[in-house]
């Protein structure tokens, strides 16, 4: 069985406390160690395993034990981070103070000498163990590296660990933001550039695993606005120190990173930090000899800066306008231009470098030298800039002078020399100046010597150009396409030749152009000859004039005439398409809100679903917990128990009695213990005390007599005492007395003095009051008055204020009402439009339902008709009538087609056979589509009618 403080955590503290007072701290962290790693320190109480926790780091801080702390760190992470995520921040905190309480201890040791390590993380390398065996005395180097170099390892492991400790849990992520920043400002103040990369690659690392962990519980959520905005804060802090630091690949990827948040957040990024955005990304370009976006992050700068510092000096503006300008100006012309089709390859790789770069700027395309120029004087730099950089402007983009550009720039290039801001930009202007002189060179003269081209370009040292620097920049700009010369080395001249099928360039365009080159005179040749042709036809024949301006008179009346009819059927069709939009709407709206409301619905369910299986499981872990927790009580208080029975009664239990008994069982054996030693001990007293009475009564009884003897001594003592102490306060009075006499007889002297000095001390005094007093009333009246100013001109400031409110207030309910009457009247016209609508819709259908009724009577008049022609005039006897005209001739027939008489009157029928008369087809429509029985009560064959042979010589059926 272990020790008892290996299973106890208070034990195990308080032996770790022990083992340090006696200089044992390996054993103490090993103790704690056991204890903090074990499976049973899920069951220990945070109140009890935090002070563990900070002693067991403080151990592994005293003894730089970075594997431990790791360790310890992760295990109180799983312990902790579900129920207290405080104590988590509490423990950490302690540990990156002591780790940095003991690098500043180190650094005062080692008298503040600069650490010269390259990696931290690189061990011994022999030759320096080599070194520090041979060599008896160590260096301050040497010193340096034994004393401070550990402490600074063993402070950026501990910052490695916590990191990934608190990578990726939302509980822990303002804890881990201000980790990191803590990291890069050890990186800044002991400038470790090595470590600082590693920084960035690690902080990076976490924020791409932030997506691939998102399922997990407590991850970290990126469309938190709150979230971004930390991040930002770390990733513009580090922007900051690897500038700081001059590490521009790095701050270029901060950048990079910055950018990636900025477009994934919802919220948009405080000017403030664009502006410190946009200033970094000034620096990293310069750096990067990259001018032309350079000028662009200026530009960008500038116009932000002047948003955000209302309150900024007038010199601060010119100071950043002439900047702005300057860069602007600084960007060289050949780079800034497209490449000839020869130099493709070259091209393809810098357009995606200028895309990317684009990007980061949140430019929509890529920036040009006249575009940066023509916003900046859009902006109204010229007015705020220097003079000598509006000079410098004037020279390089406005005037033409090719013979003096170089004497009337170098006064300009000295002064800026001057600035330190500005010199940076001296040596690309020499460029731009060198490129304007060969291209307004070119547009005057055809040949020229190089030696008068080389007096031309003349600029100060350290700025002045040789022969070759010159001659490589030509090549180097017909290389690009920007410029057409060439060079003859035996006549040393340079001729300028002008290729008359030439593309045009925008180079020359950005500055002044004196005359046409012969290549814009070969490309508007045509146009031109064009021009001419038609002004002379004209002029030969003018009828073709009048004849153009009449076509264009009956154009534009068939354009009016069309126009109104065209508008119409506009404006009708926009209705249609309006109303056919309203109805799809509506459709859309109702699906999306029933699709909305089943995936709310649906979303509800199972987040209600998952919310119930974990409470469920919460509380079945709670209560395994509870369990766990009350059986280690309870198996506390039975050893407990059993320890105080064995020490107050010296009753030994065994382990298995104390296994097996439950803590009722101990208390009740406990229990009888005490309460029959308590007996016995009740009894021992009451006969020690009746032995004590009998004892105290007889020395009583010994002492009355002495009791007496002593009062009389008493009495003679206390008097004897009053007497001497009266006699000493009498002669202590007197004495007193007469000295009080003497001091005011001597004091009756200056009484006079004193009272006309008090007299004047109070003259003086009163005055000085009264002064002030007097000076405290005018100043109270004065401020009184100037409030009394003060609220009249608040008062009235308010009723303008409420004037001009009620005015504003006016001015809304009128634009109110009058877009509501306007509306009221466009719905009124839609109604009556629809009403319209509706009626024409009715009338076209009682015209149809007319029309129809029409046609049903016109063929109802046409089968009368033909009826009546098809019926016999006289029907002869015994022939059959149909039923409808023995109707019409108001005679009866009975239900078998017989007449009821079987007389023959005028007009009337005689009996007639059902079997065999003729019945036509539209009277057997009529009568329901069948035809009549006869006596016989069969059906003729071929639909009720006879042969030939059943007629008669009279044409009638025979019966």
């Amino acid at each position: 069985m272990g020790p008892y403080y290996a299973v106890k955590p208070d034990s195990a503290l308080k032996r770790a406390e022990e083992l340090i007072a006696l200089g044992q701290e390996g054993p103490a962290l090993l103790a704690l160690n056991e204890v903090i790693l074990s499976k049973r320190s899920r069951s220990i109480p945070l109140t009890v395993m935090e002070p563990m926790m900070l002693k067991y780091v403080e151990l592994c801080v005293n003894l730089r034990q970075g594997k431990a702390v790791k360790e310890g760190l992760h295990q109180y992470r799983n312990l902790a981070q579900n129920t207290s995520v405080n104590s988590i921040e509490i423990v950490i905190t302690k540990v990156l103070e002591l780790s940095e309480q003991k690098v500043a201890e180190a650094r005062a040791k080692a008298d503040q000498i600069a650490v010269d390590v390259d990696d931290l993380e690189a061990s011994e390398t022999p030759e320096s163990i080599m070194l520090s065996t041979v060599s008896g005395e160590q260096s301050k180097d040497r010193t340096d590296r034994a004393v401070v170099t550990p402490w600074l390892k063993f402070l950026w492991e501990v910052y490695r660990t916590v990191l990934d400790i608190l990578r990726n849990n939302s509980r822990l992520e303002i804890l881990y933001h201000q980790v990191s920043n803590k990291a890069l400002s050890f990186c800044l103040t002991y400038a470790r550039k090595t470590e600082f990369r590693r920084l960035c690659e690690i902080l990076r690392n976490h924020f791409q695993n932030v997506s691939k962990y998102s399922h997990q519980p407590h991850s970290i959520n990126l469309n938190d606005p709150d979230t971004l905005q930390q991040y930002l804060n770390v990733r513009f802090n580090q922007l900051n120190a690897a500038v700081d630091m001059e590490l521009w690949q790095e701050a270029f990827k901060s950048v990079e990173d910055i950018y990636t948040l900025l477009t994934s957040s919802k919220r948009p990024p405080q000017p403030e930090m664009l502006a410190n955005y946009y200033s970094k990304l000034t620096q990293i370009f310069m750096v990067g000899d990259d001018f032309l976006f350079h000028s662009a992050a200026w530009n960008k700068y500038y116009g932000i800066e002047r948003v955000i510092n209302k309150s900024m000096s007038e010199e601060d503006q010119s100071r950043i306008a002439s900047i702005v300008l300057l860069s602007a100006l600084a960007i060289p012309i050949i780079t800034s231009t497209k490449i000839r089709p020869g130099y493709q390859e070259a091209d393809d790789h810098r357009i995606p470098k200028h895309n990317r770069l684009s990007m980061l700027m949140g430019l929509a395309q890529h920036p040009t030298r006249t575009g940066l120029l023509k916003e900046a004087l859009n902006k109204n730099i010229l007015l705020r800039v220097r003079p000598e950089i509006r000079e410098l402007y004037n020279i390089l983009e406005v005037q033409f002078h090719p013979l003096s550009i170089c004497k009337k720039i170098n006064p300009i290039m000295e002064k800026l020399s001057e600035d330190p801001d500005m010199a940076k930009y001296v040596r690309p202007l020499h460029q731009v100046i060198l490129t304007r002189l060969l291209q307004q060179l070119s547009q005057v003269y055809t040949t020229l010597k190089l030696d008068f081209v080389l007096q031309l370009a003349s600029f100060p040292s350290p700025y002045n150009y040789d022969a070759a620097t010159i001659e490589k920049f030509i090549m180097n700009g017909c290389k690009r396409g920007e410029l057409n010369i060439r060079i003859n080395h035996c006549t040393q001249s340079l001729t300028f030749e002008s290729d008359l099928f030439a593309v045009p360039r925008n180079t020359v365009a950005e500055g002044f152009q004196l005359q046409s080159s012969p290549s814009d005179l070969m490309r508007t040749q045509l146009s031109r000859l064009g021009v001419n042709l038609n002004a002379t036809l004209q002029m030969i024949n003018p009828s073709i004039k009048e004849a153009a301006k009449e076509s264009k008179t009956v154009a534009v009346q068939q354009a009016l005439a069309g126009m109104e009819k065209e508008h119409k059927d506009a404006l009708e069709r926009m209705n249609i398409i309006e109303r056919r939009k309203e109805i799809v709407e509506t459709e859309t709206a109702r699906q999306e809100r029933i699709l909305a409301e089943e995936k709310a619905a649906a979303a509800a369910k199972k987040a209600e679903m998952e919310k119930k299986r974990m409470e469920e499981e919460q509380r079945r872990r709670e209560e395994e917990r509870l369990k766990r927790v009350q059986d280690e009580i309870q198996r506390d208080q039975a050893k407990r128990i059993a320890e105080e029975i064995s020490a107050k009664t010296g009753l030994q239990l065994k382990p298995e009695e104390i296994e097996n008994s439950d803590v009722k069982t101990l208390l009740d054996i406990k229990v009888n213990r005490l309460q029959s030693e308590q007996k016995e001990m009740s009894d021992r007293l009451k006969h020690i005390a009746k032995r004590l009475d009998h004892t105290e009564r007889a020395f009583r009884k010994e002492e009355i007599p002495l009791l007496d003897k002593d009062y009389e001594r008493q009495q003679k003592q206390d008097k004897a005492f009053y007497e001497a102490a009266r006699k000493m306060e009498l002669v202590s009075a007197k004495e007193t007395h007469q000295h009080n006499m003497q001091v005011k007889a001597r004091l009756e002297r200056m009484f006079d003095d004193y009272s006309s000095y008090r007299n004047k001390l109070k003259g003086m005094h009163q005055q000085t009051n009264e002064a002030k007093q007097r000076a405290a009333e005018e100043a109270i009246q004065a401020e009184k008055q100037e409030r009394i100013a003060l609220w009249r001109a608040t008062r009235e400031e308010l009723a303008e204020l409420q004037r001009m409110e009620n005015e504003r207030r006016t001015q809304q309910e009128e634009a109110e009402r009058k877009a509501k009457e306007e509306a009221e009247r466009k719905a009124t016209e839609k109604a009556a439009e629809l009403a319209k609508w509706k009626q024409e819709d009715e009338e076209k259908r009682k015209k149809l339902d007319e029309m129809a009724r029409k046609q049903a009577e016109r063929e109802a008049e046409i089968e009368e008709r033909r009826l009546r022609q098809s019926v016999p005039a006289e029907p002869k006897r015994n022939a059959y009538v149909p039923p409808a005209m023995r109707a019409r001739a108001g005679t009866p027939s009975g239900d078998d087609g017989s007449s009821s008489s079987p007389s023959r009157g005028p007009g009337g029928f005689g009996r007639s056979s059902g079997a065999g008369a003729y019945v036509p087809p539209a009277m057997r429509r009529q009568a329901g589509g069948g035809g009549d029985t006869g006596r016989d009560g069969d059906r003729r064959s071929r639909g009720g009618f006879g042969s030939d042979r059943d007629r008669d010589s009279g044409g009638s059926w025979r019966r």
